[in-house]
């Protein structure tokens, strides 16, 4: 079979949409121009999008294409996800080209977004176009659910979610962004893997605060504001929550099993049916592999005082916190009372979302995701993992069934650390990748 290839100049509108700095977190000092350029360009660069399929906006930043289907194919609508915004860029990082200048070159696209997520979202639109371009017709209906702000929160994507479930539109499949083609899914096991989000944690955002003498501080009390604050923060460790080893890691140990050779192959398929060995393992390991088995916490901001020789009369610190599958927020709060055990430092739920239900992987969803995959990258295997940032699908997996987190592109370990750093950047051959596997699984959604 031939696969069909795609249009030429996909690098070159992706070095267009770069261009354009939407930066959602610097709304206020940007305004919403970049937003609206964003909005015209893809009018201009996907005319069919816009002409065969119905655009509805929702909030400023929402964008909902309907794609209405032929009907074969019975239950609800497939949605295809991504977001527009990108996150700020440090001024004083040292980016080899400039993040909003959409350089191409050695093959590549750089840019702030070409990842994360502008990248997943052209492939969306590319395959789209291009099976308008050849007179196809889906056999149930598609809708495109484009954010502004999934990183400040996602309100676009929320009202999305919410107007669709207000209409009775139950989504067959959501497909969102979240794992991609990575190589060595863990440090001992060989080859390629499509890591594929079958659940994210849950997000919450504490603040903690207390008040002090204020006074002088050449005769300082045994604790301060800043002191209380300190030691709430610092008993807030790494074991603030036990180890739990989810459905979903034990699925992607076993799967990651078949294709490790040697003596990690059988260690791989013990932890894969040991859940409590599994758990105190990965904690074990620390960094990326203890996040996938406890709830996490992560002190981002404090504050406090106003002069160099002041007591403080009040003191605050902002903890971000990921919240593990089969947990709540409710239980979150109350295990960190308990650990910071001080009457004296209040608790305030500043934002919070439950983590989500675990998506099945012996579906016909997750087969065609697989199917799409063989199409795009043969002989890559799809892998369930557990979602560890947040993504605009959580608006969605309250009522949808299905819901899967994967950008369809290649990243290398470096590309996946230049996520929200510096030197982001996605090859053409990657996009083109992504863009067979949009095509294909839009072709297989009987």
């Amino acid at each position: 079979m031939t696969i069909p290839t795609v249009r030429p100049g996909i690098a070159e509108r992706l070095s267009q949409m770069i261009r354009i700095p939407t930066v959602s977190a610097e709304l206020d000092e940007r305004g919403s121009e970049p937003f609206e350029q964003f909005v015209a360009l893809i009018a201009e660069l996907y005319p069919l999008v816009h002409q065969q399929l119905h655009l509805e906006r929702h909030t400023d930043f929402g964008l909902l294409f309907h794609w209405k289907g032929s009907g074969e194919a019975t239950g609800g609508p497939a949605v295809l996800m991504a977001h527009y915004d990108v996150v700020p860029v440090d001024e004083s990082d040292a980016w080899t080209h400039p993040p909003f200048a959409g350089v191409i070159a050695d093959g590549s696209v750089y840019g702030r977004g070409t990842l994360d997520d502008k990248g997943p979202l052209i492939v969306v639109l590319e395959a789209v176009e291009n099976l308008l371009a050849d007179g196809f017709v889906p056999p149930r209906d598609v809708y495109l659910s484009f954010g502004g702000n999934e990183e400040t929160y996602g309100k676009a994507a929320e009202e999305i979610a919410g107007v669709l479930r207000d209409r009775g539109i139950v989504p067959w499949l959501v497909v969102d962004e979240g794992g991609a083609v990575v190589d060595a899914p863990l440090p001992f096991v060989p080859g390629r893997a499509a890591m594929i989000g079958v659940g994210e944690k849950g997000v919450m955002t504490l603040r903690l605060t207390t008040r002090g003498e204020g006074g002088h501080a050449s005769a300082p009390p045994s604790l301060t504001a800043v002191r209380r604050i300190a030691r709430a923060v610092d008993r807030l460790g790494p074991t603030t929550f036990r180890p739990r080893a989810s459905k979903a890691i034990l699925r992607m140990l076993s799967q990651l099993s078949v294709q490790t050779p040697g003596p990690a192959k059988h260690l791989l398929r013990l932890l894969g049916s040991a859940p409590l060995l599994t758990a105190q393992v990965f904690a074990a390991l620390g960094g990326e592999p203890a996040a996938l088995v406890r709830t996490t916490v992560a002190p981002t901001m404090q504050s406090g005082g106003t002069a160099a020789n002041v007591l403080p009369s009040q003191a605050s610190a902002t903890v971000n916190l990921r919240i593990a599958l089969g947990e709540t927020t409710q239980e979150t709060v109350f295990r960190v009372r308990r650990r910071i055990r001080d009457p004296l430092v209040a608790v305030h739920v500043i934002e919070a979302s439950e983590p989500s239900p675990e998506s099945a992987t012996d579906n016909a969803q997750f087969s065609l995701l697989a199917s799409a995959l063989e199409a795009s990258y043969p002989g890559v295997p799809a892998v369930p993992y557990v979602m560890m940032a947040a993504t605009d699908s959580r608006h969605f997996h309250r009522f949808a069934p299905a819901v899967y987190r994967f950008a369809p592109l290649d990243m290398s370990n470096a590309q996946r650390a230049s996520i929200h750093g510096v030197d982001e950047s996605v090859e053409i051959a990657a996009l083109e990748r992504g863009e067979r596997f949009h095509r294909a699984l839009l072709e297989r959604l009987g």
